[in-house]
């Protein structure tokens, strides 16, 4: 995935986490696992995003 990608991949996910956050807070969070789920997948995103940044500083 491209730099763009990645970021606007993580844009939407840190809504949707949001998005959950505020329904566990509700009381109205149907699949808490949901939750963690995209937790994980942030993480992912951002090491992702970390290792492009490495990359990029070691080629150049």
């Amino acid at each position: 995935m491209t730099p763009e990608e990645l970021q606007s991949t993580l844009d939407d996910t840190h809504k949707e986490f949001f998005n959950l956050r505020l329904q566990q807070s509700l009381g109205q969070l149907e699949k808490p696992s949901r939750l963690v789920q995209v937790r994980k997948q942030v993480s992912r995103i951002l090491t992702l995003q970390a290792e492009h940044t490495k990359q990029k500083s070691e080629s150049a």
